[in-house]
């Protein structure tokens, strides 16, 4: 089990630069951050990039779905603002990245883990996602670190877990209570909360034992830390 509790930037610095974009990548790790979470889909010519919704049309103005454009397309509309996997993972440089996978289907996660090994950062990259793009991810890398993201208190069954092999379970921060926590870490699995944004609700977190959260102020979280962590040494 990990000892302390890893600051993961949600889309970057979404609160001070446009999410998903090689500097709010470079915000948050400036800021703090032990590991960004970024979205993942894939062009219509099969190339991975960053976008969380499936259209253009709240970041970057254009009500156009991703998967009906190639990628030279999407970078004319967006004059080139939207990076693709590679290039985030150069910008993260030897940060780690959780990928999350909105919308996948087999063909895009291929796309994405191939992208991953061919850039040689398998063993900095984790993914996040429900069950179903879960288990495509297991079936795409038999070694792959799975955070699976679980909406419910009631644990995945097994048969599920068998199948995944995450890691982690991923929760949103509502859900987490000291219980559920204690349970887990004795079942060798590892607690990823998201999304907290107030100091209040991190330092709860932190107090129930997770061993991850994932915010959209990671400056927040990173003081948070550092003052628990001053708190608890002798």
């Amino acid at each position: 089990m990990v000892t302390s509790v890893l600051a993961v930037a949600h889309r970057g610095d979404p609160y001070r630069v446009r999410e998903n974009t090689l500097p709010s990548i470079r915000s948050a790790l400036a800021r703090g951050a032990d590991a960004v979470e970024i979205d993942v889909r894939v062009t219509r010519d099969g190339v991975p990039v960053l976008l969380h919704d499936a259209t253009l049309k709240r970041l970057w103005g254009h009500d156009v779905r991703l998967d009906r454009l190639t990628h030279e397309e999407l970078t004319e509309l967006t004059r080139g603002g939207v990076p693709t996997l590679r290039e985030a993972l150069s910008a993260a440089g030897a940060h780690r990245l959780m990928i999350d996978l909105p919308g996948s289907t087999d063909g895009s996660v291929r796309r994405t883990v191939g992208a991953v090994h061919e850039c040689g950062a398998g063993e900095r990259v984790y993914y996040c996602a429900g069950p179903g793009a879960m288990l495509r991810v297991r079936a795409a890398d038999p070694h792959a670190e799975i955070a699976m993201t679980w909406t419910t208190p009631a644990p995945p069954r097994a048969v599920l877990l068998d199948a995944v092999r995450p890691r982690w379970l991923n929760y949103r921060f509502g859900l987490v209570d000291r219980e559920l926590t204690d349970r887990l870490h004795r079942d060798g699995l590892l607690v990823s909360t998201w999304t907290a944004d107030t100091r209040r609700t991190m330092r709860r977190l932190v107090r129930h034992g997770v061993d991850s959260i994932t915010t959209n102020r990671v400056d927040a979280l990173r003081r948070v830390l550092t003052d628990t962590a001053a708190a608890t040494t002798p």
